[in-house]
């Protein structure tokens, strides 16, 4: 076991907000963070449009895949973020939870790439939150 803290983002599908979120820690955090992200029911590729506003941070997702949410993962971590309300995670003894309800623009009439900005400013901003928390 390392002496580094870990966190594994979760959510629905491991598509788009969790690997957002994942990208993001490993950007601000480098190795100093284990970084997992994991879905509850993982679709089959990641969102093509969460992958090109990451790339204008210079964070490369392209290349990940969805992975289905395990209890051996959350353990591992021992911290679990939930992105947004859709995704349900049952507890596991010794492992915190909590819960990020992300911005969505969607709810305001804001789509597109205009949209997944938006999301990925406020995913960015509570990483940095994050970070902060689990390295001082």
């Amino acid at each position: 076991m390392s002496g580094e803290p870990a966190v594994l983002f979760v959510c629905s599908k491991n598509g788009g907000k969790s690997q957002m979120a994942a990208g993001l820690m490993r950007l601000e955090a480098g190795d100093a963070v284990v970084v997992e992200s994991a879905g509850t029911q993982p679709g089959s590729a990641i969102n093509p449009l969460s992958a090109e506003v990451l790339l204008d941070l210079g964070v490369d997702i392209r290349d990940e895949k969805p992975k289905p949410l395990t209890e051996d993962a959350m353990r591992r971590a021992g911290l679990v973020v939930v992105l947004g309300g859709e995704a349900q995670v049952d507890p596991v003894d010794g492992v915190a939870i909590e819960r990020w309800e992300t911005d969505e623009p969607s709810l305001r009439g804001i789509e597109g790439r205009e949209r997944m900005e938006l999301v990925r400013d406020d995913i960015h901003a509570r990483i940095k939150e994050l970070r902060a928390r689990l390295l001082g």
